[in-house]
């Protein structure tokens, strides 16, 4: 989950280094640091925080030279501090910067120990720079060659880039299980795990396959895949623009996100629908033969994008007829899946990269499924290239840590989806052109709920002071509520759960008094009803009501209750993705009341490439 960058040129690459982190740093933020190569001799500068206190460390510490890494740091082995920040480096000027998990770290940090090697931190990425000196010590070769011994030692996932004052003209980088790409300049290259940081200096880009090892100077790039055959890989130019990922006029990248979601959702659509029609060839040459025969969907994901599955499973099941079944991808990995004949294996992930849905994609090759779907926001990463089939979201750049626009895309995404599984199980072609009709209003029905923004910002004053919440909606409005219950805890660090309605009184009711505030969004539905029958309970228990309600829902406010008017008329096939922004917009607006950092709230970071 943590960010890496590196560069080789004729000039000072150290801004290059620095300016990569502050693009990466919503993937880590406990941490920073940068090596480099000062006229052959290695330097490091390291700060516990963010990348602002590095720019602190290098103001009172200059640095510079043509080649180098960087870091930013999520925590996972020893605790955020400067002492376990990266990079880390061994004897004679060594040094790595790593992404990922090694499991074998503590037999490795114990061999090392016995041969004379002194550990600084508490990391397991100090582990694989003294393995490598190491080998290179004990005749292994070259650094490539000490590099490559190093990799087939260890067991876990890692993307890692090294430098050495022993060859200072070149990087060496390897991966398994986390990304790293390889940005192509002339005369000069780079290495990041994200596009993102490079998009300043380059828009070329080589991305590395599982397992393979490169070699990266500033004239040469070179290639070795996991059988230890050199490989050329596509240089590809990515269609980002280096401002994609700034701010604008906005406070927080949240805040932006949330208004960028109609043109998200329309540029999703776009090009995809036509006359009425779903172009079902978007999905990939396949498309056609492999929807024909699916006969049950099983969708796998994590946090917002299973919510996104979730609302998917209501869609699919009603308009299509045929099972769906929707799982957490950590889960899925660890049981034994009865895989029901002609079965199409769905995965949802913002980033492409998310660990636990890469490796249920790979375990789900050999469980007999018809073939495999990625809805993923990122064209270049894992998930794409190992799917048969691919729907991007289009959604651009979401440097939120909490995700708003890739989850209003995945459900313009996934209904597409619904349309065409249906149209080959029972729907004619004026069912249809209705479905597509609906779908291409979403758009238009975000931005007239955007203008709730400022409601928002008020409704926010009351939740201030509060330390839980409920959220409740019913049928395919049940997921949306737990996004909303994701959202306010992720950023505001309020506590706050979500149910279906109707398992009030099935336990959650015994929490209900004037103290906590209770959420629920109530389009007008055949489940309208009895909906506000639940809400009758909350009120009989002295719970305050915040509904989100259709204007012809009958639901007015009244001491005790708040009714906030969404779009008139908003269908089954619309409702989830227009009622999920008042709640992204209400867990905001709390979060900048409480202070909280809204874009990198405290234990989280975006790209969730770890275990």
């Amino acid at each position: 989950m943590c960010g890496i960058v590196g560069a080789i040129a004729e000039r000072n690459v150290v801004p290059i280094l620095v300016e990569g982190l502050r693009r990466l740093e919503y993937r880590g933020y406990d941490s920073a640091g940068l090596a480099v190569l000062a006229d052959g001799h290695l330097e490091r500068r390291r700060r516990m925080g963010k990348v602002a206190e590095l720019d602190i460390a290098l103001e009172e510490q200059p640095v510079s030279g043509p080649a180098g890494i960087a870091h930013t740091r999520w925590a996972t082995h020893g605790a955020p501090s400067e002492h376990n920040a990266h990079p880390h480096i061994s004897r004679d000027g060594l040094a790595i910067v790593h992404n990922g998990i090694i499991e074998n770290h503590e037999k490795l940090r114990a061999e090392l120990e016995a041969d004379g090697y002194q550990f600084t931190s508490d990391t397991d990425t100090e582990s694989i720079a003294h393995r490598i000196h190491q080998h290179r010590a004990n005749g292994a070769g070259d650094l490539f060659a000490a590099v490559q011994a190093t990799v087939e030692e260890l067991e876990g996932a890692y993307a890692l880039v090294v430098v050495s004052e022993s060859d200072p003209d070149c990087l060496l980088l390897a991966r398994r299980g986390c990304p790293v790409v390889i940005g192509v300049g002339i005369g000069e290259n780079f290495v990041a795990s994200d596009v993102s940081a490079l998009l300043p200096v380059t828009r070329r880009f080589i991305f590395l396959e599982e397992g393979d090892l490169a070699e990266v100077r500033r004239d040469r790039i070179t290639i070795v895949d996991s059988a230890g055959k050199t490989v050329d890989r596509p240089v590809r130019e990515s269609e980002l623009s280096a401002d994609a990922a700034e701010k604008g006029p906005y406070r927080h990248f949240m805040l932006k996100e949330i208004h960028e979601q109609p043109r998200a959702v329309a540029q999703t659509l776009e090009e995809r629908v036509a006359n009425g029609r779903l172009l079902e060839a978007a999905f990939g040459p396949a498309a056609t033969a492999v929807f024909r025969a699916t006969r049950n969907v099983h969708i796998i994901a994590c946090g917002t994008s299973y919510h996104a599955g979730m609302v998917a499973r209501y869609f699919i099941e009603q308009v299509c007829r045929i099972p769906c079944s929707v799982e957490i991808a950590s889960e899925y990995r660890y049981r034994s899946p009865v895989v029901p004949p002609d079965t199409l294996f769905v995965t949802i992930s913002q980033s492409g990269e998310t660990a636990d849905t890469l490796a249920a994609l790979r375990l789900a090759r050999e469980g007999g499924y018809l073939a495999s779907l990625a809805i993923c926001n990122v064209p270049e990463s894992s998930l794409v290239r190992e799917s048969d089939l691919v729907m991007l979201t289009r959604a651009g750049p979401e440097i939120g840590v909490a995700s708003t626009k890739a989850f209003t895309t995945q459900i313009a995404a996934l209904s597409m989806l619904v349309i065409a599984l249906a149209r080959h199980h029972g729907t004619d072609a004026e069912r249809e052109r209705g479905l597509v009709s609906r779908l291409i209003e979403v758009p238009g029905l975000i931005e007239k709920t955007l203008v709730l923004d400022e409601k928002m910002a008020q409704l926010a004053e009351r939740f201030v002071e509060k330390h839980h919440a409920l959220f409740l909606g019913r049928g395919i409005l049940h997921p949306v509520a737990m996004e909303g219950a994701l959202k306010l805890k992720e950023i505001s660090y309020i506590h706050a759960e979500a149910y279906p309605a109707g398992e009030l009184k099935h336990g959650p009711l015994a929490l209900v008094d004037d103290d906590m505030p209770v959420i629920a969004v109530a389009p007008n539905n055949d489940l309208l009803e009895k909906l506000k029958s639940n809400l009758m309970e909350v009120r009989a228990r002295g719970g305050e009501l915040y509904v989100f309600a259709d204007p012809e829902s009958g639901i007015e406010s009244s001491d005790g209750v708040t009714v906030i008017q969404m779009p008139r008329h908003v269908s089954y096939f619309q409702a989830p993705a227009v009622y999920t922004v008042p709640l992204q917009l209400l867990s905001y607006h709390v979060a900048t009341l409480r202070g909280t950092d809204v874009d990198q709230p405290r234990n989280l970071a975006k790209s969730v490439t770890v275990e």
